[in-house]
């Protein structure tokens, strides 16, 4: 059975057939729009709805169809029947494998837009054929697309969770905590640090959960469920506006279905109802 989606860095040659094309301006996607739906339009190529785009890349294929991600100038006149939509709202939209192509596409774009010039000697860099990498024109170092690996924590005990309130957050929403892996830790050692750190209490059973691209800018969200193994919460206030053990059957606000931290509190609350035969 073929793969939905099979991810390539290698240039296509010309070709009539149309093309995904995931287009950005600034962070918002271009998308179809008619009766509600939104979806990826279809090219032949980026200038053929008169687009002259600052980049472009080629993503490989989805569903045996070519895939491309480009930028265009935030001035470029967008033609009635397309809109700019924003990044994350396109998850009520598209199957999850098209939405995780859109956010790959983000992250490319992205990426080439911050790494034009050397990070050792400040010259000008060209993108490396066949990679996602680019050389330097002048030191010929060799610098890849850049991912920062974070992990994301659920942390229970029995019946309640740990839920927090970054500063930054939405009013009234928690979440699951999470934290950018530092040099020469494990995943497990970030874990323990960052809840410990954040929140100052201990964990143990430390489990792997999941894992999700999240190019905002650059992360990769690796997920661990752990269980409460000492210590009240003392927040750090630098990090964290709240945080509090919550009773599966009365949460507060939680984050939407996209992301891991969601899918991580309702798995919770499902195992709950079934231990308390709900």
């Amino acid at each position: 059975m073929d793969e939905t989606i099979v991810s390539s860095n290698k240039p296509q040659e010309k070709t009539d057939e149309p093309a995904l094309w995931f287009i950005f301006s600034g962070k918002k996607l271009l998308v179809n729009k008619k009766n509600e739906r939104l979806t990826i339009p279809l090219f032949i190529n980026a200038n053929d709805p008169g687009f002259n785009p600052i980049r472009q890349f080629y993503l490989g294929t989805y569903n045996g169809r070519h895939c491309y991600a480009a930028e265009v100038n935030d001035k470029t006149p967008i033609p009635n029947n397309l809109e700019l939509h924003g990044i994350r709202g396109m998850f009520n939209h598209l199957d999850e494998d098209l939405f995780k192509l859109t956010l790959k596409a983000y992250h490319v774009v992205d990426w080439d837009r911050n790494y034009q010039f050397c990070e050792r000697c400040g010259a000008k860099t060209i993108n490396k054929d066949n990679e996602n990498a680019k050389r330097c024109t002048v030191c010929g170092n060799i610098s890849f697309l850049r991912i920062s690996p974070a992990v994301i924590v659920m942390v229970t005990k029995g019946d309640y969770i740990l839920l927090a309130r970054a500063h930054y957050f939405n009013d009234g929403m928690y979440s699951v905590l999470a934290g950018f892996v530092e040099p020469g830790e494990t995943l497990e050692d970030t874990v323990k640090r960052e809840i410990n750190e954040e929140v100052g209490i201990f964990v143990k059973d430390i489990r792997y959960f999941g894992s999700q691209p999240w190019p905002f800018p650059d992360s990769l969200m690796i997920a661990f469920t752990a269980k409460h193994a000492g210590g009240d919460i003392r927040i750090d206030k630098t990090e964290i506006a709240d945080a509090q053990w919550f009773d599966y059957k009365n949460l507060p606000i939680i984050p939407g279905k996209i992301s891991i931290a969601r899918k991580m509190i309702d798995w919770f609350i499902e195992n709950q109802k079934k231990m308390n035969n709900i």
